[in-house]
């Protein structure tokens, strides 16, 4: 007698976890976890989160195995999918507590920083370099200037840019580099 596939077996089970079977659950969990936790790995680099991403993916495979169409995709493949997308929801997630984080932060600044307006000089400064900043970012090629844009407006990593934007790492550090090299020439001509 034939052994059962893999495949066949994970599909069997998420019929089960279809219908609430929670052992089914429990088993696909110890059949798959390793891998769909290396997944989680790669998506978000660090091992805590990880193991939340993994949690989360499970949460969300037991609620959506209904879902699952076998004659899409093979079973490794959609949930891999599932924790991929759970990786980037919780990226976004952190994004966003971290800007958050900055704004008390810079509210917290400006309530102790003395005087309530702002020096005359350093506003037609600060207005002369941002026009300059503007017409140095509109002689960038589109992608570039987005990149650029991105990483320092968001706050976001070369590896982060490079997942969002579905595009090779070496690619947006080269864009960043060569973006910033054009960027100060053309600042140092409105010194």
């Amino acid at each position: 007698m034939k052994p059962e596939s893999p495949d066949i077996q994970l599909i069997a089970l998420l019929d089960r976890v279809a219908l609430a079977d929670e052992p089914a659950l429990r088993e696909l969990y110890d059949l798959t976890s390793s891998k769909l936790y290396g997944v989680a790995v790669r998506v978000v680099t660090n091992r805590e989160w990880a193991e939340d991403v993994l949690q989360e993916a499970f949460l969300n495979i037991w609620r959506i195995a209904g879902d699952y169409k076998a004659s899409l995709s093979p079973p490794m493949a959609w949930m891999g999918l599932v924790v991929r997308s759970r990786g980037l929801d919780f990226l976004r997630r952190r994004t966003s507590e971290r800007a958050d984080v900055m704004k008390e932060l810079d509210d917290v600044i400006s309530d102790t920083v003395a005087g309530d307006s702002p020096n005359p000089m350093d506003t037609t400064q600060a207005s002369e370099q941002a026009w300059a900043l503007h017409q140095c970012l509109s002689q960038l090629e589109n992608k570039q200037r987005e990149v650029v844009s991105l990483a320092y407006l968001r706050d976001l990593s070369h590896s982060e840019l490079a997942e969002q934007l579905r595009l090779p790492l070496g690619t947006v550090k080269t864009w960043i580099r060569r973006g910033l090299e054009q960027l100060r020439g053309c600042m140092g001509r409105f010194a």
